[in-house]
């Protein structure tokens, strides 16, 4: 056990650290004080560092001010001790520093005025040393603060230097603040406006004449790369505001447009801002915002910056894909579902194995598929121990899953021009473990020549490829119109091929689905609307439960109002590659002749009235044609009866 403290024996010892840190001394002076006076006013901190003009002004009466300040001061805190005995501060002597000793304001500056006190307190002799407001004092020297020791350094090298070369000095100083203050005044008044969205107060106004041709140069300069390029590109930040800026005056353009402008004038430079910020040619732009409005038309552009999600498809003759998940994830894969609407698809987020070279993958237990190339098979929908044809089938995935769906049953008759790509077609099927396809190299225009009689048809059809920019960039500036409506001639043949592939007495088919990865209005719909006029088949739905419906209208075009069945993707509304999807149910084998010739015909008497009497055409006086060709156009009898009369009118031999 240890010894008790007895805390009566306890001795008594002075204020602490702590103590003195308290604010009990200041509440009992308020009582003696004055009113108005509570302690020692301690000067404010200076709020900016004083600048070298205000030094010298204050410099010279800064002795006067303080030495009466200390007066006072000193005369105040002696009248408190005087009425409070126990506030008796203690006397000591003091002590001076060796060398110049100098006041530190309370931002780290030398007070000037201080070195003028010292001396006069020095000449006065006064060796009452300063107290703080609660009396405490200490006689040991403070080590002075870095800050001190670098003052005290450059005192003496200030002294050396001439009135003149100070006052160059001082100057400089000055001038170099008043700018900075000038940049941070500029910084201040820019700051708001480096927002990418305009104020509401300011209005868009239209770049002159003048700017939109030196940026045109920029840009043409940027793209040709010539010998000797401007030195400034253009600027897309400010290209991009100003975008932001003409689409919020075209959706209200009505109240927020500039007097004298029209509406050509603001699309005008909105189609060539947005080719310029996004590398689109001319005339692709111009076909995109006659598809989209103009809001959807940028967040089109923006998707097509970003890639699609890496999907792959589940092989079910192999595994399920349950069993495929839990494989790949114990590889390292991050995978989800691909959606509601899929049952064999997945969606890949980052992996640490290359997808494409995982067993599971050479093993064939899944095919790397994006997601819009499922929705074709599934609009298909075929049958087991159905006969179906795939005329454009490489590189593969739609037949291997056609085949899926089939069970290895029935036959596919997969069908490609390219015989190069035949042997991704070839390997694939080997890989996936297809057993019912037959792999071909023929012209699909020529088909109906070679076989037919198919239940279903998938016809895949060669496009522009506008609905996978994201995947081949290029397609922003190698389209011209010319390309649109060369593979619109082609799409045209192959699918009145197709139809006639098919065999409308099928019990269970008899269906053909037409899709492409373009988003052209003529390379869709035109195309459509075109085997509608031509074959006996009408549109039917394509049982897919998302997707926007196709364009019944389109500027001066009008196609048949079935086109609603037909199904659009987009990249910025379904996360997948651009996509459109038609299916046709066949009626009937016969191929429809010339129909407007009959349909001239029937109009052409409804458009004379009934008053009118037509005369009947004039008698032809010469005979037309040989013998031979009007014994074949004229009957017996009037064969007989036209000779009568020939030997009549024939005089008699003398």
């Amino acid at each position: 056990m240890g010894r008790k403290l007895d805390p009566t024996k306890k001795e008594k010892r002075g204020p602490g650290r702590k103590a003195r840190k308290q604010r009990g001394a200041e509440v009992e002076l308020a009582h003696f004080l004055p009113p108005g006076k509570c302690g020692l006013d301690r000067p404010a901190a200076a709020p900016r560092r004083p600048r070298p003009s205000d030094r010298r002004v204050s410099s010279r009466r800064a002795g006067d001010r303080q030495e009466e300040a200390l007066q006072s001061r000193q005369e105040e805190v002696s009248g408190a001790v005087q009425r409070a005995g126990w506030l008796t501060p203690a006397k000591t002597k003091k002590t001076q520093p060796k060398g110049n000793h100098v006041e530190l304001s309370s931002d780290g500056e030398v007070e000037e005025g201080s070195w003028e006190m010292e001396e006069e307190e020095e000449e006065d002799g006064s060796s009452e040393e300063m107290v703080d407001d609660y009396g405490a004092s200490s006689s040991e020297e403070e080590e002075p603060l870095p800050i001190e020791k670098a003052a005290l350094k450059q005192k003496p090298d200030r002294e050396g230097l001439s009135e003149d070369d100070s006052e160059e000095e001082e100057e400089e100083e000055e001038e170099a603040e008043e700018a900075s203050n000038q940049k941070m005044g500029q910084k201040e008044e820019e700051g708001p406006d480096l927002q990418l969205n305009l104020d509401i107060d300011e209005q868009f106004k239209l770049p002159t004449s003048e700017e939109i041709e030196k940026e045109d140069i920029l840009f043409i300069c940027g793209i040709h790369k010539p010998l000797f390029p401007p030195a400034e590109p253009p600027d897309l930040h400010v290209i991009h505001q100003r975008i932001q800026g003409n689409l919020e005056v075209l959706q209200d353009f009505g109240v927020k447009r500039e007097e004298g402008r029209s509406r050509q004038e603001y699309l005008a430079l909105l189609r060539r801002d947005m080719a310029a910020y996004y590398s689109y040619s001319d005339f692709l732009l111009t076909k995109l915002m006659d598809i989209f409005p103009l809001p959807e038309l940028v967040n089109f552009l923006e998707a097509n910056e970003v890639p699609r999600p890496v999907t792959i498809r589940t092989n079910t003759l192999k595994t399920r894909r349950r069993d495929l998940a839990q494989a790949l994830i114990n590889r390292g894969v991050n995978l989800d579902p691909l959606g509601k609407w899929s049952k064999t698809g997945l969606v890949i987020y980052d992996s640490t194995v290359p997808i494409g070279a995982t067993p599971e993958y050479l093993a064939g237990h899944y095919m790397l598929q994006g997601a819009s190339s499922l929705l074709p098979v599934m609009a298909l929908a075929p049958q087991e121990n159905e006969r179906i044809l795939d005329m454009c089938c490489a590189p593969g995935g739609k037949t291997s899953y056609i085949a899926q769906l089939m069970k290895n049953t029935g036959m596919i008759l997969a069908n490609d021009s390219s015989a190069e790509r035949l042997r991704s077609v070839v390997g694939n099927l080997h890989r996936l473990g297809v057993t019912n396809a037959v792999v071909s190299n023929c012209d699909g225009r020529q088909f109906p020549k070679v076989l037919g009689g198919f239940d279903r048809v998938l016809l895949d059809a060669p496009c522009s490829g506008t609905g996978v920019i994201s995947k081949d960039p290029a397609v922003k500036t190698n389209k011209d119109e010319r390309d649109i409506l060369r593979c619109a001639h082609l799409q045209k043949e192959l699918i009145l091929s197709a139809i006639d592939s098919v065999n409308a007495a099928s019990e269970t088919g008899g269906y053909i689905v037409y899709c492409t990865c373009s988003i052209m209005v003529e390379e869709n719909e035109w195309v459509v609307d075109y085997a509608l006029k031509k074959r006996n088949v009408r549109l039917v739905a394509t049982g897919l439960d998302f997707g926007k419906e196709g364009f019944t209208r389109f500027k001066d075009r009008r196609f048949h109002p079935s086109l609603k069945c037909t199904r659009r993707f987009y990249p910025h509304t379904h996360n997948m590659d651009g996509f459109f999807i038609a299916k046709f149910k066949k009626f009937s084998n016969a191929i429809p002749q010339a129909q407007k010739e009959p349909a001239l015909e029937a109009a052409a008497p409804s458009a004379v009235p009934d008053t009118i009497i037509t005369e009947p055409p004039p008698k032809k006086t010469k005979l037309e044609g040989s013998k031979a060709e009007e014994k074949q156009k004229l009957p017996k009898p009037a064969l007989k009866k036209k000779r009568s009369l020939q030997a009549q009118r024939r005089p008699l031999k003398a």
